[in-house]
């Protein structure tokens, strides 16, 4: 009977001692207690705006679009005479102008699997815009000459009117080097491109292309 009496009151302070739980597990939460989340900011949210509409950076990028005949130049070694080749460029606007895309066809020589030097469709792609948060020109490009995708990124040096990229390109594995790449607008209707990689520690010029406005 003393065990009975025992077990009673010991299940009698557990309940009592348990109750405040179950009583805050079943209450109701607070209208006040609503965490409020950065996109509920008035401030936080101006900010994503004004980072996401075209500036004045973006108009310099503008300025490339339409047709163009292009004229280049590529050095296979440093001091040997650079081969010629030439091709036709269309740029666009996309999303507003905040980026622009630019596709490039030409048929230029290059050295087939046995070396010797063969005529080829050349194919390419670029993209560009302005990261209004990174505050950088940014540079994407691929072509028929590979498989990867090549970014860069760049700043503006409004005294040259040049946009000077920089970036890493890897052709086959194991051979990553350094890049650097620099768009001048000379007018409304030319601009030029010049592309340098770097070997063994020393830049070296391995591209030039002069383009003209067609329309």
């Amino acid at each position: 009977m003393k065990n009975r009496s025992l077990s009673v009151s010991l299940t009698a302070m557990l309940l009592a001692l348990s109750a405040p739980c179950f009583a805050q597990d079943g209450a109701a939460p607070k209208a006040d207690a609503k965490k409020k989340g950065w996109m509920d900011d008035p401030q936080m949210m101006a900010t994503m705006m004004a980072m996401a509409s075209p500036g004045e950076n973006h108009k310099i990028l503008e300025a490339t679009t339409g047709s163009w005949t292009y004229k280049g130049k590529w050095w296979m070694h440093p001091d040997d005479p650079p081969l010629e080749y030439s091709g036709t460029t269309t740029t666009k606007s996309l999303m507003d102008g905040r980026y622009f895309a630019s596709e490039h066809s030409g048929k230029m020589s290059m050295p087939g699997q046995d070396g010797k030097m063969m005529e080829m469709e050349f194919k390419g792609l670029a993209t560009e815009g302005y990261d209004n948060a990174k505050k950088k020109f940014i540079a994407s490009w691929i072509d028929n000459m590979g498989t990867g995708i090549m970014m860069m990124e760049g700043t503006y040096d409004p005294a040259a009117k040049t946009v000077t990229y920089l970036g890493e390109e890897e052709p086959v594995p194991g051979t990553k080097f350094k890049v650097r790449q620099t768009v001048t607008y000379i007018d409304k209707d030319h601009h030029k491109m010049e592309f340098y990689e770097v070997h063994g520690g020393e830049e070296v010029k391995v591209m030039a292309i002069e383009y003209a406005r067609s329309t």
